[in-house]
């Protein structure tokens, strides 16, 4: 065999060895459980569909993420104008203060909307229809601010500000030249960040089942009720299959919007748009009151004690309560533990896959040249976790493992499995474009100088990617931290208790004590959170986009 079969070869092996573990791990904890969750749908499908309640769940919450995208987009739009005009430090700035609410768990969104409720003198449990539909968009514009803001204002800022100025001395107005110049090169960043606003709404659970209650149910909501609650899994698993097929949709249409926005060409000689103090000035305000208030709100009530304030909340989190079958506090260290095991997970599962992904060096090799549908296959497979509803992973969790030799459903280790199945994609989607974007001409020069194929990826590859691992792996840590969906589907012991799950049961019991625990645990979660913003804000090199 010639020297270069051998190469071929032994690249071939080394493709298919990195590629055996994402396999693997899709294949028995996404794929098989989801698919479970199809089978299963399908012989309910006709009869739910032909049920008139169902199709006002379904009907709602279409709707719901149609306003909520619409709103998002009013308040945003704005808010990424002003991140255009800001200087590069204080951009950055910007863009950590309002990634927060982000990746904030929507449990503490919930809370935070509670809060505001109470303050005001609101029982969130006793508002009218029209008061909880604006409560969940409204909670859904603070949780998806970010996403507008960050995609369309650093889309914003890279533009050739120049047309505009053309247009405007040729006699266009303001508007006009907005209009007939900027937008169109707006556009698809607009849709890429409307796409992903209505994914995320259309999929909303935890906020949606805590301020929504029983009188506004989603698919979401209802998949849960019907199999927790009613114990009802056909049911259940059909409308985990209607969301299945809405959300695959969706995820295609926003991989439509992402290319286009990727492919988009925009001039090389960019000039910053010029500052407004007006445009800054007010949208910092809109800003400061969607954002900071609810927060600022749950921050004070955490602190409040009945006669003024103090740490007594805080410190009833280590005291037992009737329905928690564990102290919050040791909640919160399940949730940290199973993040950092998640996080874990999720970082070595990444890697493989994104060297599977862009392949390396074993691109060279003309069989895997002839297989590179398989490779994108195998990249479009890895951001399905990501697109899929946790809520319908942890329905097929439920239903598929559950038998040897996967009786898995009972085990304390599939929480962690679960969190890192969702925190995988964000590892993925920020290693493929770092090793992607690595110039071959650095190894080929570390050649030149006598270093081992093995020893340039060490010397070359390893100190650039790190610093994509690491911010991923700050993704998958506060994804893990606040995942609510999946889990409430998976084992309830007091070993396996997370803070959210025990901050939803306590924002469901009545009482002034509770709730100031409740709010007291949020506070943990969100400045928990908010470290890992300042993590990967402090690591990564891009901000065109959240991941």
């Amino acid at each position: 065999m010639s020297p270069t079969r051998r190469r071929w070869g032994a690249a071939t092996v080394a493709w298919a060895v990195a590629a055996a573990p994402p396999l693997g791990f899709l294949s028995i904890f996404f794929a098989y459980p989801v698919l479970t969750v199809v089978g299963d749908g399908l012989s309910g499908l006709r009869d739910l569909l032909g049920s008139a309640p169902i199709r006002g769940v379904l009907w709602f919450t279409l709707w719901q993420a149609v306003a909520s995208t619409a709103l998002t987009l009013a308040v945003g739009l704005p808010g990424a104008a002003m991140l255009a005009r800001l200087g590069p430090r204080a951009r950055r700035v910007v863009r950590a203060l309002i990634t927060v609410p982000f990746v904030l768990p929507t449990v503490v969104v919930a809370g935070a909307f509670e809060a505001v409720f109470d303050r005001f003198g609101l029982d969130a449990g006793a508002l009218s229809l029209h008061h909880t539909v604006w409560a969940i968009l409204l909670a859904h514009v603070f949780f998806n601010y970010a996403v507008v803001v960050r995609t369309v204002g650093s889309w914003w800022a890279g533009l050739d500000g120049r047309s505009a100025d053309a247009a405007a001395i040729l006699g266009a107005t303001p508007a006009r030249a907005f209009w007939h110049v900027t937008w169109p090169l707006l556009r698809p960043a607009v849709a890429a960040a409307a796409a992903v606003t209505f994914l995320f709404s259309f999929t909303s659970f935890g906020v949606i089942l805590i301020l929504g209650g029983p009188t506004r149910a989603t698919v979401e909501t209802e998949i849960y009720r019907y199999a927790v609650t009613r114990l009802d899994f056909d049911k259940a698993a059909a409308l985990a299959l209607c969301q299945l097929v809405a959300v695959a949709t969706l995820v295609a249409l926003a991989g439509i919007a992402e290319r286009r926005r990727a492919v988009a060409r925009r001039s090389a000689g960019r000039t910053a748009p010029r500052r407004s103090r007006a445009v800054i000035g007010v949208n910092a305000i809109v800003a400061i009151a969607l954002l900071g208030v609810p927060i600022a709100t749950l921050v004070e009530r955490a602190l409040s004690t009945g006669d003024g304030y103090g740490w007594a909340n805080f410190a009833a989190l280590a005291e037992r309560v009737p329905m928690l079958p564990t102290t919050a506090v040791a909640a919160l260290w399940h949730s940290l533990g199973f993040a950092a095991l998640a996080t874990g997970i999720a970082a070595v599962i990444g890697v493989l896959a994104s060297i599977v992904v862009v392949g390396g060096s074993v691109r060279r090799s003309a069989a895997l040249r002839g297989a590179a549908w398989l490779r994108r296959l195998f990249d479009v497979g890895l951001t399905l976790p990501l697109g899929v509803s946790a809520v319908t992973v942890g329905l097929g969790m439920l239903l598929a493992l559950d038998r040897p030799p996967l009786d898995f459903r009972t085990a304390w280790w599939i929480i962690p499995v679960a969190h890192a199945l969702v925190g995988m994609p964000f590892v993925v989607r920020t290693l493929v474009p770092t090793l992607r974007s690595i110039d071959h001409r650095l190894r080929e020069a570390a050649a030149v100088l006598g270093a081992a194929p093995l020893r340039s990826r060490r010397e070359v590859d390893i100190p650039i990617a790190s610093r994509a691992v690491a911010v991923g792996a700050a993704f998958a840590f506060a994804v893990s931290l606040g995942e609510f969906g999946a889990t409430a589907f998976l084992p309830r012991r007091p070993d396996t208790l997370t803070a959210p799950l025990a901050l939803f049961r306590l924002l469901g019991t009545p009482g002034e004590s509770l709730r100031g625990q409740a709010m007291a645990l949020a506070v943990v979660l969100m400045a928990a959170t908010a470290l890992s913003v300042l993590v990967i804000e402090g690591l990564r090199r891009t901000d065109e986009s959240l991941f």
